[in-house]
């Protein structure tokens, strides 16, 4: 028989979201499940922390080739776009592979008075390769039951 206890421990004090990356080209695209045109980003304004982790979904070339956090004032992610941490070249090549960056709100902040957005900016070997992308918001400024949660479309 299943517990019957509610806790909710570790899921009140991060927010994860997974997100599908479709960049349609093999140049640098913010996670979007569209080539760009849907960016998927994460107010630091409300989380300490800022961790992502990529990786292959479908590949026709050689997967994820860079992973970048990158931050922005806004949330399209077109003013004062800077990048604030790099895994440098990878061959991220087999459908197990990821990659995993983070960083804290201070850091992003240091690099740029006013940004406040962070998302994944992703380099794929191929126009054709996709990856699955995980957020997770660390330390939240104010802790609430249900920050992460069941999501299903």
């Amino acid at each position: 028989m299943p517990s019957a206890i509610a806790t909710e421990k570790v899921f009140s004090d991060i927010k994860v979201n997974m997100y599908d990356h479709d960049p349609a080209a093999s140049t640098a695209v913010i996670c979007s499940p569209d080539g760009g045109t849907t960016k998927r980003t994460i107010d630091m304004s409300l989380y300490d922390n800022f961790a992502v982790v990529a990786g292959n979904q479908a590949l026709t070339g050689a997967g994820i080739n860079l992973l970048e956090i990158v931050a922005a004032e806004n949330a399209a992610m077109t003013t004062n776009l800077t990048v604030i941490k790099t895994s440098g070249a990878v061959v991220a090549d087999a459908l197990d592979d990821f990659v995993v960056l983070e960083c804290s709100a201070e850091e992003i902040s240091q690099l740029g008075n006013g940004l406040r957005y962070a998302a994944a900016r992703i380099t794929m070997a191929n126009a054709a390769d996709e990856a699955k992308v995980v957020y997770i918001g660390y330390a939240p400024k104010t802790k609430t039951a249900g920050l992460t949660a069941t999501y299903i479309s």
